[in-house]
């Protein structure tokens, strides 16, 4: 790596040499972390990487192949699209297959392609005219708005975009209708507390893992994978279930002498931190799996012991909730997990077994 001395931009930039070992797979595995973060945000170094990988004896013929492949599916999708459209008895087609803008696809996939990273614009007249005009790695079409919006919800995770979020809107609703609208009053906001820290734990299992992140294999290579993207869908997670949980506890009956709304705000971290621990060793779905059992074993079946609703449920959940020393005892729980957590940290950057 060299030094950059005018203060500007990076520290440093990528040389020659780790270039060439990076190609070559041979780069120590900080340097090769170090390296991808850095080119995220270093077009130069990028371009530099780049070169070296293409003329790599194993890498240049296999980037090449797939290369040319690309581009004949370049040229052939306009093609094949203009010549089904004059099958149907389109006749704009006919005049879009003859006019100039679609003669020069080919010479503008070329251009794009000969280029890298570039613009390229293509332009016609006539009834089948079109412009396009690609810059950088190609054209989207996503408007850059949308673009960075829906980088956001890919970031959330698939949690946000699934079933989880409807489960957590019944739930919440469901708590509020059952005690203003069924008539059960205070005896529900027991039954939320020993619900809402479950929720954000089966958030989080399906946030990332092999089994819940179509992507999974490309996201953990890359340097923003692992912890770091587990650790933000988490967050993800809890910043909806938190208020919508909360909010929904805070406009419950309160009982006398019961926890408080906020109340299983640890126990939940808790558990959470606790299942990310636990996945560092056996996976995601599995370690969380493993800690709602033990709080369905451990905590709900004591707790509903006297009955599932009423005052009988509300004395047996609250020695798990309210009391300085309860929860003092979960913040501990969730320190001595988090701790674990950044000790197995590098686990995370390992594909999980099936």
């Amino acid at each position: 790596m060299r030094r950059e001395r005018s203060g500007l931009g990076p520290d440093w930039h990528v040389g020659g040499e780790l270039a060439a070992r990076y190609a070559a797979g041979t780069a120590a595995e900080s340097d090769a972390w170090s390296l991808e973060k850095h080119v995220e945000a270093c077009g130069a170094c990028a371009a530099a990487v780049s070169s070296a990988v293409r003329a790599g004896p194993e890498t240049g013929p296999l980037l090449a192949g797939i290369r040319a492949a690309v581009l004949e599916r370049a040229v052939q999708e306009p093609r094949e699209s203009v010549g089904s459209r004059a099958y149907a008895g389109d006749p704009e087609a006919h005049e879009s297959a003859a006019s100039p803008a679609y003669a020069d696809t080919g010479t503008a996939a070329r251009t794009g392609a000969d280029t890298g990273i570039g613009t390229s614009t293509r332009t016609g007249t006539g009834p089948g005219a079109s412009t396009t005009t690609s810059t950088g790695a190609g054209t989207t079409g996503v408007p850059p708005r949308l673009s960075r919006a829906a980088r956001v919800v890919w970031a959330a995770g698939p949690a946000l975009r699934g079933a989880w979020l409807v489960a957590l809107v019944v739930v919440a609703l469901g708590a509020v209708a059952l005690s203003h609208g069924a008539g059960l009053g205070a005896s529900v906001r027991p039954l939320l507390l020993v619900t809402a820290p479950v929720l954000p734990l089966a958030g989080v299992a399906l946030s990332y893992g092999l089994h819940a992140d179509p992507l999974y294999e490309i996201a953990t290579s890359t340097p923003s994978g692992g912890l770091r993207l587990l650790l933000t869908r988490a967050a993800a997670v809890l910043a909806v279930s938190v208020p919508a949980l909360t909010l929904a506890g805070a406009v419950l009956p309160v009982a006398a002498g019961g926890p408080g709304a906020a109340a299983w705000l640890l126990p939940g971290l808790a558990l959470t931190i606790a299942a990310l621990a636990l996945g560092s060793f056996v996976g995601g779905r599995r370690g969380a799996a493993a800690v709602g059992a033990a709080w369905l074993a451990f905590v709900v079946a004591p707790a509903t012991a006297g009955g599932p609703a009423g005052a009988a449920l509300m004395a047996g959940a609250s020695p798990y909730f309210a009391g300085p020393a309860v929860q003092s005892g979960w913040a501990a729980g969730a320190a001595a997990c988090a701790l674990l957590l950044a000790a197995r940290r590098r686990s995370f950057d390992h594909l999980e077994t099936p």
